[in-house]
């Protein structure tokens, strides 16, 4: 199974079409019916009980986890929704952003207890761009996470890709330890997805007393004997799980199941750390590495790389200015692109021009002619000639380089517009355009954002339309 899907893109993806599974949940026992659906861009992963009265949802975030007992359970608005962390693998394997989980039980089917069927399903559909970039969110320094009691270890580096590296070791004779590891998602579909779940004969019991793995199955769970076992207890689990000829292998797996690697169980693990660590909610590159990973454990993992995120989530966006770099335009070259002159020309340079996103710089000095009359002795920037050098910052990404005609841009709307500090004299602006949506029909939606250093001082939406001027005939 080779996946075709980008999961590195620069824009995000939902599914192209709905997906029909039906299956069995391990510890509920129910026959679950569950579609996936396309979702608009910035949704995320949500999940419906469409059972219940008013069809709540619960976004697949690990703020929602309420349980991780075997396996991993959100629930939030009434919704609960357990063992979601293989199909969360799957989406984020597929490179799947924004998709609602409509289903109609409380737990997602284990199928044959792997990642596969619903990779597979995803590939026979395809996914869709969507018209909204994706952000990939880095980390500033390690996040670590300790468990003592359980010996888990796992380290969060920062990272260009997202790597993976699971070590597992239960002093277990039969699979001893056991190393797994992924470079990057494009490897996922055919090396970790098809990785089943498993137990140790000496937890069936257990969970049995404690009525789970009600749709447990030998061949949807790789069960591994590591210890003696009496010919009552195989007969036990060979009645519960209505098979014949129940036994145990040479090789210490139960009925003799061909693994699909030889360190099946430690790609699984690695396909759970994958699969909660969605719960983090945003996409994000980091070299994991995980020792004895459990979902317990990912989840708590998962909350201290989310407020990581959410600390540093503003200061990823601010662009940095190094003054000894030459500049993508500077003053003369932005003249002939912009209609304006002094006293209203309100940029410097252009150190930064993409299709999607442009920077500018703005020096601010005393000499300003809008400084004698705008609170003297208190000089401060008016708010206003904030928004018109965003708007000149915006010009210079989207007026057309056209050398036979000439264009200028006028205001439509300006929303959520919000001044943080004051600008004084010898500050240097650090101005950011970020195009929203593509530029249809000459309109322009544009999110500004003005720095100074890493100190954010406004901020708007800008919505302007770019109009040819009319040739004046001689």
């Amino acid at each position: 199974m080779q996946l075709q899907i980008n999961t590195n893109g620069e824009f995000q993806h939902t599914l192209a079409a709905n997906i029909s599974i039906n299956g069995v949940g391990i510890h509920s026992g129910h026959t679950v019916e569950m579609t996936l659906k396309p979702a608009e861009p910035n949704t995320g992963i949500y999940f419906q009980r469409v059972d219940l009265p008013g069809s709540p949802s619960v976004k697949a975030d690990v703020d929602n986890v309420v349980d991780t007992t075997r396996s991993t359970t959100i629930e939030a608005n009434g919704a609960r929704v357990s063992t979601i962390e293989h199909l969360m693998a799957a989406l984020v394997g597929c490179g799947v952003d924004n998709a609602v989980v409509e289903i109609n039980a409380p737990e997602v089917p284990i199928l044959d207890g792997s990642a596969a069927p619903f990779v597979e399903a995803i590939l026979a559909v395809g996914t869709r761009q969507q018209d909204a970039p994706k952000v990939w969110y880095t980390l500033q320094h390690n996040i670590s996470f300790v468990d003592e009691g359980k010996k888990v270890e796992m380290v969060a580096l920062p990272y260009h890709e997202y790597r993976i590296n699971t070590l597992i070791d239960f002093n277990s004779p039969v699979l001893g330890t056991q190393h797994a590891a992924i470079t990057n998602l494009d490897q996922f579909a055919q090396d970790i997805a098809p990785c089943r779940t498993f137990s140790f004969f000496h937890e069936l019991e257990y969970l049995l007393d404690h009525n789970l793995i009600k749709g447990g199955d030998i061949n949807n769970a790789i069960v591994v004997v590591d210890r003696p076992v009496t010919e009552e207890q195989v007969q036990r689990i060979s009645k519960v799980f209505k098979k014949e000829n129940v036994r145990v292998a040479e090789g210490g797996i139960l009925n003799n199941l061909d693994l699909r690697f030889p360190n099946e169980p430690a790609r699984h693990k690695l396909l759970d750390v994958i699969g909660d660590l969605a719960l983090v909610g945003v996409p994000f590159k980091a070299h994991i590495i995980a020792n004895r990973p459990g979902h317990s454990s990912n989840v708590a993992f998962a909350k201290k790389i989310k407020e990581h995120i959410k600390k540093n989530k503003n200061k990823q966006s601010i662009p940095v200015y190094n003054p000894n770099m030459p500049p993508v335009m500077d003053v003369h070259a932005i003249e002939k692109k912009l209609p304006h002159r002094y006293p209203f020309l309100l940029v410097d340079k252009i150190i930064e021009l993409t299709e999607k996103h442009v920077v500018s710089i703005k020096n601010v000095t005393y000499n300003e002619p809008f400084f004698q009359g705008h609170f003297p002795g208190n000089c401060v920037m008016p708010g206003v000639l904030l928004v018109e050098a965003l708007a000149q910052t915006g010009g210079l990404l989207t007026i057309p380089d056209d050398p036979e005609n000439d264009y200028d841009t006028y205001f439509l709307k300006i929303d959520n517009c919000k001044f943080k500090n004051k600008v004084v004299p010898g500050d240097t602006l650090i101005l950011k355009m970020e195009l929203m949506n593509p530029v249809r029909r000459g309109i322009c939606e544009m999110k500004g954002t003005i720095f100074v250093g890493e100190k954010l001082v406004a901020e708007a939406d800008m919505v302007a339309q770019i109009v040819k001027k009319p040739k004046v005939k001689v």
